[in-house]
């Protein structure tokens, strides 16, 4: 059930995604007199068409929803008939051609703006960026944090919940910058300014730029009590249920539930002897928590959550929206932010000062979005509006076969005066897709090995 829902909201996601792109070209076609023979969600078998009459567009729904097109009139696709030689692509100005091909990535980032400005209006609940305990020798320690501050800005950006902050962190340390400002009020109530001075090689994966910071959220001491089982977990399977105290393992009492986590981590597939308490009766248990491998080590992992008051959760909590002019001027903001990123990101991984790891193949998307959607529409919205960025970005590239390609042909035709010739375009493209191709490969083998792990 949970493959099917993950697998239904990434091919919601894509084909809003890719409708919105081809809806870019397909709409500024139409407007600058070019002929839109088919307008096209998805490849390979169609399952739906629609036709007006026959001299109109055909709108097509097709099996695979991973991609989509606009065929329009050009002389360079097959004969074209003289009644719509006018309405050919070919024979438009440059600056026509480039507007419909630049069209479709302008779409994604402007559906961005649109997601995010939503986003800012319906407002988000999140934890508040308390920071827990410092780890000693991190670059959080070096620059001074304490437990007990609760973050208020990264680089002038307001950070209101957790998620945020640490996304505003990763965000500026994969952008290369190695002064990081973070702006923070202490348990006094008193703003204070610390600096995360970065190097180089700090911010080459996100997993190890988070072990460099040091920074964890703040955590009350919470009893070991059971607030959630994962089905057909090693907390399922020992009979463990919601509202059992853990009282000891290996006649180890169990203070509070840090204390039982740590214990668990560092027993992977170790029989652990517990003694729970459960509506007043202490019941003996056998648990083995399950081997989790990382790429520096592994641990163990039993499924199961702490239980939280709800007056302990909701202090933790913070909720916040903004005005309707307001948010459309933080929506474009931080489009441009995280367009920007995703440049720097991609030219970092180019020449090998990030890791290529960073990718993520449509495996680790479709589990984003399955992820997202069950976290509520605003988690979803901005999943949506992330991956949009991306997909805009990445099509603005100067890679033959991309938009971004055909606009540097473009480009050249508008300088020299001439077309490129077929023959060398075509060469650049097939070198192009075979590019596409290997890094597609490349992203996937890196989401196997993630399920792996």
């Amino acid at each position: 059930m949970e493959f099917l829902y993950t697998v239904f909201h990434f091919i919601v996601a894509i084909g809003l995604l890719v409708a919105i792109h081809e809806f870019g070209h397909f709409w500024v076609a139409r407007k600058a007199g070019v002929k839109v023979l088919r307008f096209s969600i998805g490849f390979g078998k169609v399952i739906w068409s629609y036709q007006g009459s026959a001299d109109s567009t055909e709108y097509v729904l097709s099996a695979i929803p991973l991609g989509g097109y606009v065929k329009m009139v050009d002389e360079r696709e097959g004969v074209v008939s003289d009644e719509d030689l006018p309405y050919s692509f070919n024979r438009k100005s440059v600056i026509a051609r480039a507007a419909i091909i630049a069209a479709g990535p302008i779409f994604n980032l402007l559906l961005a703006v649109i997601l995010l400005w939503a986003v800012f209006i319906i407002g988000e609940t999140g934890m508040r960026p308390i920071i827990g305990e410092i780890q000693q020798d991190t670059l959080a320690s070096a620059a001074g944090f304490s437990e007990g501050d609760e973050i208020l800005q990264v680089n002038g950006e307001n950070a209101p919940t957790w998620p945020e902050a640490m996304n505003l962190l990763f965000s500026s340390a994969m952008q290369g910058e190695q002064n990081i400002h973070v702006v923070v009020k202490n348990k006094d109530e008193i703003e204070q300014s610390y600096t995360l001075l970065l190097s180089e090689d700090d911010a080459e994966t996100p997993e190890k730029l988070y072990g460099k910071l040091g920074l964890k959220p703040w955590s009350p001491t919470l009893e070991p009590i059971i607030g959630k089982v994962i089905d057909q977990s090693p907390a399922q399977t020992a009979g463990l249920q919601i509202g059992d105290l853990i009282i000891s393992a290996d006649q180890q009492v169990m203070i509070d539930w840090i204390q039982w986590v740590e214990y668990v981590k560092s027993r992977p597939e170790v029989s652990i002897q517990l003694i729970v308490e459960r509506e007043g009766v202490h019941l003996p248990m056998v648990i083995v928590p399950e081997r989790i491998e990382t790429e520096d080590n592994s641990y163990g992992r039993i499924g199961a959550g702490v239980d939280v008051p709800e007056d302990l959760l909701s202090s933790m909590q913070t909720s916040y929206s903004l005005a309707p002019f307001e948010a459309l001027v933080a929506a474009f903001d931080k489009t441009w932010f995280y367009s920007k990123t995703t440049v720097e990101m991609m030219g970092k991984m180019i020449v090998g000062k990030a890791s290529a790891k960073n990718l993520s193949g449509p495996i680790s998307i479709a589990q984003y979005a399955g992820q997202s959607a069950e976290l509520g529409i605003v988690p979803f919205f901005k999943f949506l509006a992330l991956v949009s960025i991306s997909l805009g970005v990445l099509n603005l590239l100067p890679v033959p076969v991309l938009d971004g390609g055909h606009l540097m042909f473009i480009a050249i035709e508008a300088i020299k005066g001439s077309p490129v010739s077929e023959t060398i375009q075509m060469y650049f493209q097939q070198a192009g897709m075979l590019m596409l191709m290997s890094l597609m490969i490349f992203a996937v083998f890196l989401d196997i090995s993630r399920l792996f792990q």
